[in-house]
Parts: structure tokens; sequence; C-alpha cells
């Protein structure tokens, strides 16, 4: 009898993981990020934009393929808060990491913030140099949100990341 319920249990755990494992034809292809951007081109105008605005750049790397990546990305259309309080304070840049075009040398450059798993952010100062690099999974929902809200990125910490690294704040002078 064990046996019988082991296997039973093993052939509905593995349909159920086969069935996550097939792409959804329903779903509409993400393009939010562009894996045929110049990756460091895209950086090098954001800082020189960023050093003439006296803003800071925050490079957000990930893929279409991640699903966190989309969920940070749909928060910030759909809260006018934060995509108000990027655009006046930061110099935002997508950069495309995916099995197709990993953007190293790029990546190199910027501390390689993939060990931090996708999304990553990356805050650079108006020459370009690397401020802080943050891992995002810091700035998910807790479990009670994540309960009414589904998985997704919690606006409150995602404002005080921002608000933590941006020009003023890291030039504010010592109290």
């Amino acid at each position: 009898m064990k046996r019988i319920l082991f296997l039973l249990s093993f052939i509905i755990l593995s349909a159920g993981a086969m069935a996550q494992a097939k792409p959804d034809s329903t779903k509409k292809a993400v393009h939010i990020y562009n894996p045929q951007a110049n990756a460091q081109a895209d950086i090098d105008a954001a800082v020189t934009k960023a050093k003439k605005a006296n803003k800071n750049v925050l490079v957000q790397v990930g893929g279409n393929w991640c699903i966190w990546c989309i969920y940070f990305h749909d928060l910030v259309n759909k809260t006018p808060e934060l995509s108000k309080y990027i655009a006046d304070n930061y110099e935002w840049v997508l950069v495309n990491w995916s099995p197709e075009v990993k953007n190293t040398e790029v990546l190199n450059k910027l501390g390689n913030p993939g060990r931090f798993g996708y999304p990553n952010f990356v805050v650079l100062d108006g020459n370009g140099k690397v401020l802080h690099i943050q891992d995002s999974g810091y700035l998910e929902r807790d479990k009670e949100e994540t309960a009414k809200e589904g998985r997704g990125h919690n606006v409150k910490a995602v404002l005080g990341f921002l608000k933590n690294w941006n020009y003023a704040a890291v030039h504010a002078s010592a109290k």
C-alpha cells in the first residue's frame, strides 16, 4: 500500500512539475528588456544625463524570462508614486541578462550583480561609479501582503531603497 501511495504521489507531483514547465501559449511575450541593446552605451548615456541633472543612475538588470523582473516593472507602471520618484531622481536603464545575451563585460564592470538573482539594481553616480548593488529579494512583499495581493514587491520597501540612494541622500551633509 505504501508503494502504491508513493508511486501515485510521484506521478501527481511529476505531472504538476511538467505542467508548470510548459509555456503558456495564451500569454503574450514580454518585451521589457531589449537583448539587442548596447548596454554599455545605454549606461554611458544615462551617466552623462545624470551628472548634468544631479541625479544617480538606476540600472535594473534582468530579462524578459524573469517573472520577478516583470512583477517589478508592472509595479512601477501601476504605481504613479514610484514611477514619478524614479523619473524625478534617477536615470533608469534596463540591462538585459539572458542565457543568449549575458552582457558579461558590462556586468563585470558593475560588480557582478547577478549573484543576487534577478532583477537586481545597481546605483551609479554621475561618474559611473557603483554606489550600491541591491538584491531585489529584500524588496518583496511579506507573506501577509502576498496572501492579499499576490507575489511582487513592496512599494514602501522599494521607495525606501530609492530614497536611500538618490543623489540628495548620497550627497547630504554630515549632521
